[in-house]
């Protein structure tokens, strides 16, 4: 898989302003992350700790909080890791899908998918089952 950053914006929940930088695009994290100092300066809250597993398989206690992020002309709430300060910024599939943008690694790019909605059920209702989108 491709590795690249992008340039994504945030702010708190109560701001104005966005801030500006450079992201790594992991779709193997679950949530995105980043530095607490950074975090804390851009006035994000954290609202609960949770246990995170890392890499190497160490389990981690963090911070996590929710903030609003942009890219492009998309934006929305998504929820954030408070990382250690020397952590590099990193955009997780939960972001991303809340934003509704693939990544297109040949290219190294985000591009937009579509929404899915659930199409119908399907079946005795006592048995119903859904259908699968692709």
């Amino acid at each position: 898989m491709s590795v690249f950053t992008v340039p994504i914006e945030v702010r708190n929940g109560g701001g104005t302003d966005f801030q500006t930088l450079d992201a790594w695009v992991d779709t193997g994290s679950f949530y995105s992350a980043l530095p607490q100092p950074f975090l804390e300066a851009l006035g994000v809250l954290a609202h609960r700790r949770e246990q995170f597993m890392l890499a190497d398989g160490t389990i981690t206690e963090r911070d996590l909080g929710r903030m609003w992020v942009r890219i492009g002309d998309r934006s929305e709430v998504t929820l954030v890791i408070f990382a250690e300060p020397e952590s590099p910024p990193i955009l997780g599939a939960y972001t991303l899908e809340g934003l509704a943008l693939a990544v297109d690694p040949v290219n190294e790019r985000l591009v937009p998918m579509p929404w899915l909605l659930r199409a119908a059920l399907v079946g005795d209702p006592a048995e119903r089952t859904e259908c699968a989108t692709v």
